[in-house]
């Protein structure tokens, strides 16, 4: 039987924002052109796959909060950095899927009915650079935290995965790291991501290393890593502080 899951248990990561409970929608589109190549005499149209895309559009509820809907999605249009975006479908389990996204803010609609409450629609064009290497700028991925909150002397290694192909593969992959809440005092924290050949993880190896994170700093990141990445992966952190704790979202997508 098929495995179906609800969209309610999503979650919607916008740098280093934990955005969930303003938004109700989350829409990934991706697409290649066809470009028309059909000649003369040809009984049946023939096309050629040209530009790979993709776009997101998240929908949801108008709030004035700080660090709320309004605030964050208006101070991403026009922003010199492109935002880094996750849609965690059925979050709070390790290895569920994800959608990753580097994309620019292109639209930000706010919606004001007479017989309804206030809402809310960004749309964010996905954008492939030499560093990331997404296909569309939006890729599928798997999460390897459960975005809980994580007190400082429970930090270690989480649950190893083993996905999304049940093999080992070759041609890299992008991690990416939402930090939206953090009370880490007395030292930086560091989050990686590593691999195995097997899943006891008795040989694992750093596979992507994010920016340390400084005590009580929120932060985002995206790297890209190239060549082998070994079968199984999992997240594992560390910290050199003396109290609080830090709730941190990784997911990874293998190229």
């Amino acid at each position: 039987m098929p495995s179906f899951i609800h969209g309610k248990g999503s979650k919607v990561y916008v740098d280093e924002f934990d955005l969930s409970t303003y938004f109700q929608s989350a829409e990934v589109a991706t697409s290649n052109q066809a470009n028309d190549i059909t000649a003369f005499q040809a009984t049946y149209a023939s096309y050629l796959l040209g530009m790979a895309d993709g776009t997101l559009t998240l929908g949801g509820l108008w709030s004035a909060d700080t660090d709320g809907s309004d605030e964050e999605l208006q101070a991403l249009l026009g922003a010199t950095t492109t935002p880094i975006v996750t849609v965690a479908e059925d979050a709070g389990t390790i290895g569920n899927k994800a959608t990753i996204a580097k994309a620019h803010a292109v639209n930000y609609a706010i919606s004001n009915p007479v017989t309804d409450v206030s809402t809310v629609t960004a749309d964010f064009q996905g954008s492939t650079d030499a560093v990331t290497n997404l296909t569309y700028g939006i890729a599928g991925a798997t999460q390897l935290t459960t975005g809980s909150s994580i007190a400082f002397g429970a930090l270690g290694n989480l649950a190893g995965v083993d996905a999304p192909l049940a093999a080992a593969s070759t041609a890299g992959g992008v991690g990416v790291l939402h930090v939206p809440a953090n009370t880490i005092a007395g030292g930086v924290t560091t989050i990686k991501i590593q691999h195995d050949t097997v899943a006891g993880f008795g040989s694992a190896a750093d596979l992507i290393t994010f920016t340390t994170v400084a005590a009580a700093t929120k932060t985002s990141e995206m790297v890209a890593v190239s060549g082998t990445v070994n079968r199984y992966v999992r997240a594992t952190a560390s910290t050199a502080g003396g109290s609080g704790a830090i709730t941190f979202m990784v997911s990874f997508a293998r190229f």
